[in-house]
């Protein structure tokens, strides 16, 4: 949820730091800060909000040194204010923090019992104050970090520097990920995530659980958990930031919207043949034939997307599906059987809850599978069998491309098992490809309803609560559309199912009460078109999403009709993701707020 850079060089290290969190804004923050090693001594700015707060700190102190860490806080113990902004420092040692220590409290009463006082409310600040009673106490500076370490509980990536060690950076990582670059003028490079390092970095090296990277400028030293010497795979890195520019639009999040097109080809292009007749997987670690349940576990938008994949594998496939809240599952415990898979759904292959979900069920003994965007997460190096989307870089913070990418992976292994089990034919399985073929040119369509939900978004934006409703995979677009516009309209939305309805919701139904409705004409239309009757007749204000045939099947009143291409009941939520994730966006553009980067979110969650 956090950013770390850290640069260990040769020339000065400020400027650089700074861009390199400017690459971490889009995943969420409330403060900001640098230290840096110079003249012997620890030298620090911090400030509140955005980094071009911090960058004014900067020209009134001008610090600066070739070795440094720099921090974007996401606040969750104590406010986000400048004192408790990172990097955390004592007279010997600065630190920079991503995650939770869970036992910081008992840890600070220890440092109370010792004379030392924290100055901040954080949880962070207490690593930076046992390091400094352990660097007394040490042999070496390895040993007082592996120390430290040995007291936290919870989870952590780190990036250390010790005052009198100015040749040497450390960084270390916990449940939460860490990277070093390696530059090729004798650099070296901390980064929580590659983005920070794009333009910087020419190779990666991922460390793993409890790894310990000790980095002069030409040498990369890594311990593991055991505090053995190690070595962990490099790999060569062709990222640039040029990748995630707005290029000619308002925000990030509209730029991902109008990428739909293009990523649903690259995603689907991975996974249907070149005859686009059938599906082309990876080798499986697991027989799918006697797959007799899956369990999908994900957080927020990649719930959703499992959401739809749980109609699709039982209605298809004929698997039974759970899906379950990551955070829930891995407290709940529950029985997983040997002949079942367990799939994992995370954009950023770092979710906190989601990897601890994906740790219990390996230990049941159950096959994985991750749907993850970034190659080289945590998630894709622990899961039996990896299935990449190729969204590319998200910025904004309220996931749209990622979504769209992530059902077509889910849509995608769903046609191939129902295939193996025999649920379809040859032919079936044909038919499905074809039509997922067709996917890229409908959603281009489909943008160009993008004046519509302008005028229908500017009468949604006066509003206070809005309703969103659907039947079958449109209850999970209902969904995901109200958590769309919760995120970055601060308006309050929530999603039912329309059967659902006259069981309590419609109790809140008047005229002051947007009700989007989410109705392909599928099986359920009538069913639904019911329970929206029952809502008009109460003078709900009725926006109606759905085809042109969809459209003359509803004659009750309207605020605005939304009239998507006609598409197959298979395909459907990828169409009708379109203009609810449009609706949410105009509405905020309306209201003025901060749509990329929305208050109170974080792109990654990589702490609990």
């Amino acid at each position: 949820m956090c950013g770390i850079v850290g640069i260990l060089s040769h020339q000065p290290v400020a400027k650089r730091l700074v861009e390199g969190l400017k690459r971490l804004e889009y995943r969420g923050y409330d403060s900001a800060g640098i230290a840096v090693i110079n003249d012997n001594q620890l030298k620090r700015c911090r400030a509140q909000g955005k980094i071009v707060n911090l960058d004014d700190c900067l020209a009134h102190d001008h610090i600066d040194g070739t070795i440094g860490i720099a921090h974007t806080r996401w606040a969750t113990h104590g406010l986000p204010t400048e004192e408790n902004a990172h990097p955390h420092m004592t007279e010997t040692v600065a630190i920079v923090h991503n995650g939770i220590i869970e036992n910081h409290t008992a840890l600070r009463d220890e440092l109370s019992a010792k004379g030392i006082h924290c100055t901040s409310q954080t949880d962070s600040e207490v690593i930076a104050q046992w390091l400094t009673v352990f660097e007394k106490e040490s042999d070496s500076y390895v040993e007082a970090i592996f120390k430290t370490l040995a007291k936290l509980e919870g989870a952590y990536a780190l990036g250390i520097m010790f005052r009198d060690d100015p040749t040497h950076l450390y960084g270390t990582r916990k449940g939460s990920p860490l990277a070093i670059g390696q530059g090729s003028n004798g650099e070296m490079f901390l980064g929580s995530d590659a983005l920070a390092l794009a333009g910087l970095a020419e190779n990666l090296t991922y460390l793993e659980e409890g790894d310990l990277a000790v980095l002069t400028k030409d040498h990369i030293e890594i311990f593991d958990k055991n505090q053995k010497q190690t070595q962990r795979p490099s790999q060569h890195y062709a990222g640039g930031f040029e990748q995630v520019s707005k290029g000619p639009y308002r925000h990030f999040m509209l730029k991902e919207i109008y990428e739909q097109p293009d990523v649903v080809r690259q995603t689907l292009n991975a996974y249907l043949s070149e005859d686009k007749k059938s599906i082309v997987f990876p080798e499986l670690s697991f027989d799918p034939k006697t797959v007799s349940k899956i369990t999908i576990v994900a957080c927020g938008t990649s719930y959703y997307a499992g959401l739809v994949a749980k109609h699709w594998l039982e209605k298809v496939a004929r698997i039974s599906v759970e899906v379950d809240i990551a955070s829930e599952f891995r407290y709940r415990q529950p029985p997983l059987s040997k002949d079942g898979v367990s799939l994992f759904i995370s954009q950023s292959g770092e979710t906190a809850d989601t990897m601890a979900a994906h740790a219990y069920a390996k230990a049941e003994g159950q096959q994985t599978i991750g749907i993850i965007n970034v190659p080289n997460s945590s998630l894709a190096r622990a899961v039996n069998v990896p299935l990449m989307t190729y969204a590319g870089p998200e910025i904004g913070v309220a996931s749209t491309k990622a979504f769209s990418t992530q059902l077509c992976v889910l849509a995608a292994l769903s046609i191939y098992l129902a295939h193996q089990k025999g649920m379809i034919t040859d032919a079936d399985l044909e038919a499905y490809c074809q039509d997922l073929s067709t996917l890229p040119n409908l959603i281009e369509k489909t943008l160009s309803l993008s004046d519509s939900c302008k005028d229908v978004a500017e009468e949604l934006a006066k509003t206070r609560d809005i309703l969103y409703l659907g039947r079958g995979t449109s209850y999970a677009i209902a969904l995901e559309g109200a958590l769309k516009l919760k995120e970055i309209s601060y308006i309050h939305a929530e999603g039912y199912a329309a059967g659902e309805m006259k069981h309590g919701p419609i109790a809140l139904i008047d005229e002051t009460v947007p009700i989007i409705v989410i109705a392909p004409h599928d099986e359920l239309f009538e069913k639904l078109v019911s329970n929206i009757e029952e809502a008009a007749a109460r003078k709900g204000q009725v926006v109606f999403i759905s085809d042109e045939v969809g459209q003359k099947g509803y004659h009750s009143q309207a605020m605005a009709r939304v009239t998507v291409p006609e598409t197959s009941l298979f395909t459907a939520p990828f169409i009708y993701t379109i203009p609810v994730q449009m609706l949410a966006y105009y509405t905020a553009v309306h209201k003025g707020t901060d749509v990329d980067q929305p208050r109170n979110l974080a792109k990654s969650v990589t702490v609990e």
